[in-house]
């Protein structure tokens, strides 16, 4: 392996590409050439199109139907203007970002980000790993129409398929870093995968459109933002709870906002995550872009990244709402004991029904027998089960019917299978990617290859450790909890590039001046604003679980606090200096 840290050479085909898109602009016609010559975006979807916005969008659907499809609308919006901004600086300048932010910036938040992106890397892997084996589990490998687990639970087998998956992943990243014909088909086999994906649930709404199944009015409706959501049961769970006794509404609308806050997160979380924030300049960098790319690049983002990420959670959210929100089967509804136990839900719903009764029974709970508890469940009203359904963390079997329209049973299993899989391992190859190039940052050796291939196996070594730290049943739960994660890291990313952007010191006359940078201002601010606000929820969410995560959260914060106040005085007293 090369480990030279010397400066890459530019080659033949950047200084063509280059010329070509300057002889574009000089034509004014630029968009067959923008079409070419994408590929960073066509990157970021294959993340961003994961497990974490599948898993957000499906259960978005599940729990509020169509009136949160603007979440993801927004997040995406804030994403790609940060996204915007990043790729800006970095093409202005040439400069590697990290090594821009620790000079002109503040190393603290140069080495938080850098941090933040590897912990990223590290624990959003996992999902990816868990959505892989649970796709091969119970869609692609089960037998028939079967819902039962082809693989089985054991840890050995879970050890087996992920190694494969690693190894078969790391190949494909090692492909694409050397280049070539090799990265060519490596974009190719992207945009081909996120394609079928866009056409795959595009074609479930279609159909459900076709057939007078979509309530257009309600679907517009949710394009527009509501915060409220935040405070109440969204969508026909709202007027459900509304029917019931007030004992029973502050129950059900307790254990409802605890899930619905956690998804909102997530979804939001999965649009553009902290990783995706080094990973969009890293790889316009090490492709050659410079100054006129700058267009290309944001063309890039909207068409390779935003358009489909639009189009595949809004679809995926019409889709699962139309499958699961606020529905039940008549087993469930039953007042017949033995008949609502032949339910398929009903073992997904007995511990928050139980739950129920017992509340009802106060004191009695204890005391009284299985038999009794079940009678009273059974004699529950309906609404309270379609609420108690609206809790259940669905597994890829059961997440699969939102195809069902459209590919019928049998098929709607396969093809939901292949599209999880394929969502799961394309995002496990550029968490590698991103891991990577952090590597190299973090040893300064911004072209080694070493480095490179170390930080991508911590990546996918910590993947595979899912089999240990995840023993859940419904694996699509894994990245909603992830994805809350990633959101508390996502403000360090944000602020940093708004103070990017308004450095005279890194973009010298680049710098947008006038009413452009009033523009970007603006909209950089609303960015790092609904950043700030997603990840204080977040945190907040996290904090209430103990007082030992709140003591850890909380001494976490006042130290980087305290880290970024000195590395505002260390580069203020270096900056003094050099001008002395």
């Amino acid at each position: 392996m090369n480990d030279s840290n010397t400066a890459p050479v530019v080659s033949d085909k950047v200084l063509a590409d280059r010329q070509l898109l300057l002889d574009a602009q000089a034509s004014g016609n630029v968009l067959g050439t923008f079409v070419k010559l994408s590929g960073p975006g066509w990157l970021q979807s294959a993340i961003t199109l994961g497990g974490g916005s599948l898993a957000g969008a499906l259960f978005l659907g599940v729990l509020s139907g169509t009136s949160m499809i603007w979440l993801q609308l927004v997040a995406i919006v804030m994403g790609v203007v940060m996204l915007s901004a990043i790729s800006y600086v970095t093409l202005s300048t040439g400069r590697r970002p990290f090594e821009t932010i620790n000079s002109d910036i503040n190393p603290a938040l140069g080495w938080g980000w850098l941090i933040a992106t590897s912990l990223a890397n590290m624990i959003w892997c996992m999902p990816q790993f868990s959505l892989c084996y649970d796709a091969l589990d119970r869609n692609l490998l089960a037998i028939g129409g079967s819902s039962e687990s082809a693989l089985g639970d054991s840890i050995g087998m879970k050890l087996l398929v992920s190694a494969a998956i690693l190894a078969t992943a790391f190949s494909v990243v090692m492909l694409n870093l050397k280049g070539g014909k090799a990265a060519i088909w490596f974009d190719r086999v992207l945009k081909a995968l996120i394609g079928m994906i866009v056409i795959c649930f595009f074609g479930v709404v279609t159909l459900l459109g076709i057939k007078g199944e979509l309530n257009l009015a309600e679907i517009l409706s949710g394009l527009v933002p509501d915060i409220s959501q935040w405070n109440e049961p969204a969508g026909r769970l709202t007027e459900i709870a509304a029917t019931l006794p007030a004992e029973a509404r502050s129950f059900w609308s307790d254990k409802i906002m605890s899930s619905q806050r956690s998804v909102m997160i997530a979804a939001a979380a999965a649009a553009v995550g902290i990783n995706m924030t080094f990973l969009l300049p890293y790889s316009m960098l090490s492709r050659g872009w410079d100054k006129p790319f700058r267009g290309l690049a944001r063309f890039d983002l909207a068409t390779g990244m935003a358009i489909p990420f639009v189009l595949v959670t809004s679809c995926v959210v019409i889709a699962s709402a139309a499958s699961f929100h606020a529905r039940v089967d008549e087993n469930l509804k039953s007042n017949d004991p033995v008949v609502m136990q032949q339910s398929p839900l009903f073992k997904s719903v007995q511990e928050s029904l139980v739950e129920r009764v017992d509340e009802q029974l106060g004191a009695d709970a204890a005391t009284t027998d299985e038999s009794t508890k079940l009678q009273r469940i059974a004699a529950l009203d309906s609404s309270e089960k379609i609420l108690a359904a609206a809790l259940v963390k669905r597994d890829a079997f059961q997440l699969s019917e939102t195809l069902a329209p459209l590919l019928g049973a049998s098929l709607a299993k396969l093809v939901f299978g292949l599209g999880v899989f394929g969502m799961g391992f394309s995002t496990i190859i550029i968490l590698m990617l991103i891991n990577g190039y952090v590597f190299r940052e973090m040893l300064n050796r911004p072209d080694a290859n070493t480095p490179f291939v170390i930080g991508c196996l911590i990546a996918g070594l910590s993947g595979a450790s899912w089999v240990y730290l995840w023993s859940g049943g419904a694996k699509f739960w894994l990245p909603i909890i992830a994805s809350g994660f990633g959101m508390m890291l996502l403000p360090i990313a944000y602020i940093t590039f708004f103070l990017m952007m308004n450095s005279k010191r890194i973009l010298g006359d680049e710098k947008p001046k006038g009413l452009s940078m009033v523009i970007w201002n603006v909209l950089m601010l609303l960015s790092v604003i609904g950043a700030v606000v997603a990840a204080q929820a977040a945190i907040s969410a996290e904090m209430a679980k103990s007082d030992t995560v709140r003591l850890l959260i909380l001494s976490v914060l006042g130290v980087y606090a305290v880290l970024i106040a000195l590395g505002f005085v260390y580069r203020s007293r270096r900056t003094q200096g050099l001008s002395n």
